[in-house]
Parts: C-alpha cells; structure tokens; sequence
C-alpha cells in the first residue's frame, strides 16, 4: 500500500518483554489513515499488547510507535490522537446515556451547550438517540457496546482502538455488530484498529488484517487475500478452513515443483519462492476447492492435482457437508461442498478420489 501523506499508524521494530516472556518480536506495521486494520490471531499472540501500546497504556521495551509522523512513545494515552473501545462497556451505572456519553467532554472541561451538541451528534450516529435517557440496565447488551462508541468518537480523535469490542456478545448480534461497526467507521472517517481472534469478525469489517501469532506479525493482505492466497503456512492454518499438507520436494525447475505427499506427486507453482529438491515444504489447500469423487479401486491412477485416500465420514452443517477422506498415511483431508439432502455417501472405508484445479493448491517453504 502506498501512503501519499503520513500513515496514521507507523510501528516500528516494537518489541514488548515481561521478564523472560516476549509477547512482541521486531513487529513492524503501518496502517493508512481512515483504514479498516484488524489485529487478527490466537488469544495470547500478542495482539492486545500491540494494540495498547499503540494507545499508549504499555510501554515498548524497544522501537517506537508514530501517529500522523510524529513520534508519541513518551506521550500518554490522552496526549495521543486515539480513543479506546475496551472489552468490557465500563459504563457508569447510575449515568443515562447521554452523561455517560458526554462524561470525557465534562472531564474536558467543555461548555456544556457544546457538550449537548456534540453528544446529540454521537448519539445520532451510533443510532441510540432515543434511548438518550435510559440507565445502562435497560439496554441491550448491543446498545450497551454502542454507548461506548459514542463515548469514545465523541472525543474528536481520529484513531479508534477496540480492543475485542464483540467478545460479550451472541453470534448473532456480533454478526449485526460487525456491520453496524463497519458502517460507522466509513460513515465517521476515522481510523479503526480491531482486535480479534474471530475469523468471521475480521473477514466482515476489515479492509486489511494483520494476523499476529507468538508475538510475531505473520502476514499483513486484504481479507480475500489473506484467505484465498495465504502466504505463509501459519495463515493457512489459521484462516478458514485449510487442508494443510507436509511433503517433500522430488523436482524443482522455474515454473513449477513436484512434491511427494503420501504416495502422491502433487503439481504446485513456485510462486518465486526458493525451493530445491530434497527440500520439506508445505502445501495448502482449501477444503471448499476440492472435489470428491469415488473409484473402483485404490489403486486408481492419478495425477499431479489429485491424491487416493479411503473415505472416512461426513459432517452435516447445513449449507455445507464436510467429507472427512484418510490418506495413505493418515494423514486427513476435508471436502467441503454444498450440501444436499439427497446425497448418496461413500461406505467408510471406500477408495476415493480428491481433486483440484491447479490454481487452488498454494506452496509454503518457511
């Protein structure tokens, strides 16, 4: 991504050390103003610590974070241009709605016809002006995380840090959240920066995500990239659902390699990658980009896009069936296709086919 003005957010070599813990590794990252950006990756891999260092409430052990160009890694979360959007609401009980919006412009020493204003606005663009006067009590756990936006873009900050904003909420009002998130962030113009470890979250609200892992920032795409052209092995596994293959190189040249999975010779590109025969490498395939189709025998012949295995079982999920095949090695496989209630399954146990197209099937050499 090319920046033509200073990025909101430029993290540079950001390392963060607890004694012998290292919960940040040389992380560096930008991030454009008015961007979507998701902290992405499993709870404990360091997302919340980038996050809040980025609002200032920990310190680096080393590197350095810039806002808007400038260096603010002696500055205090309110000398930043960031707001944070925690977990918990943290919503003053005994305040309605518009105190408890207005409460940081009251602390600000604001005239209170301006506070009036500005709360009114708020409150108009998270969609809760007319339950202005109700207590935290009395609203929907969904109106309770909307309060707290309007708390926090009430404060005229450009970068807005929520850290797991959806985590107290049922799937399916996250899922209503996740738009209304979205929404609200193109209708404001700021910069958002989300934290979390749920896949479907990310892929909704995020014009980029950072999948972080082990303290260490793994991959920075767009979220179809991300998902269908993982770069790195970690990805794969992490993001959607992913066959993930351990093989060995038997023929390398400039274009494509060949590599030995379980008795097959599978057909990948390169990608300019370094990769020499002899070499372990792995393969990555999505579960919804491959076939399933029956044989007469195990010994069927095959390709360099397809493998033999033995049909395990199925898994109903509604849309979709996941068709669980064993390889010669045990290694598991999942085809998952749309589902149809007439489907005649495969015999446990039963040879079986599964097939690709070559552009489906990726190489990871780290």
């Amino acid at each position: 991504m090319t920046f033509q003005t200073p990025p909101a957010v430029e993290v540079r070599n950001l390392a963060k050390h607890y004694g012998d813990f290292v919960a940040l590794k040389n992380v560096n990252v930008t991030i454009a103003a008015g961007e979507y950006f998701v902290l992405l990756g499993p709870s404990g891999g360091g997302k919340t610590t980038l996050l809040r260092t980025i609002g200032g409430f920990q310190k680096p052990t080393s590197g350095d974070v810039f806002l808007h160009g400038k260096s603010v890694g002696h500055l205090p979360p309110d000398k930043r241009p960031t707001t944070m959007v925690f977990q918990a609401y943290a919503l003053f009980p005994h305040m309605n709605v518009t105190q408890n919006v207005g409460y940081g412009l009251k602390v600000a020493g604001l005239p209170k016809a301006q506070i009036a204003d500005k709360v009114a606005h708020a409150l108009d663009q998270v969609g809760l002006t007319k339950f202005a006067q109700r207590k935290p009590h009395e609203l929907s756990g969904g109106q309770q995380q909307r309060v707290q936006l309007a708390r926090a873009i009430v404060l005229d900050r450009d970068i807005l840090l929520l850290d797991e904003p959806l985590a107290a909420l049922d799937a399916q009002l996250r899922k209503d959240m996740c738009l209304e998130l979205k929404h609200l962030q193109e209708k404001v113009g700021i910069t958002f920066i989300h934290v979390t470890h749920n896949q479907e979250e990310a892929m909704t609200v995020a014009d980029r995500i950072a999948l972080i892992a082990n303290g260490d920032l793994v991959e920075v795409g767009r979220a179809r990239d991300i998902y269908r052209a993982p770069e790195k092995s970690f990805t794969a596994s992490f993001v959607g659902e992913n066959n993930v293959l351990k093989g060995k190189v038997s023929d390398a040249n400039g274009v494509s390699v060949t590599v030995d999975v379980a008795g097959a010779k599978l057909q990948v590109a390169k990608r300019d990658l370094p990769v020499s025969t002899g070499q372990n490498v792995t393969l990555s395939i999505r579960s919804e980009c491959v076939a399933l189709e029956t044989v007469n025998d195990s010994n069927a012949p095959t390709d360099g896009l397809s493998m033999l295995g033995a049909y395990d079982e199925s898994v109903y999920l509604g849309l979709t069936t996941s068709h669980l095949v064993r390889l010669p090695d045990g290694t598991e496989m999942v085809s998952r296709i749309i589902a149809d209630a007439d489907d005649t399954l495969p015999v446990n146990g039963a040879p079986v086919r599964l097939r690709w197209k070559p552009t489906d099937i990726r190489l990871h050499v780290e």
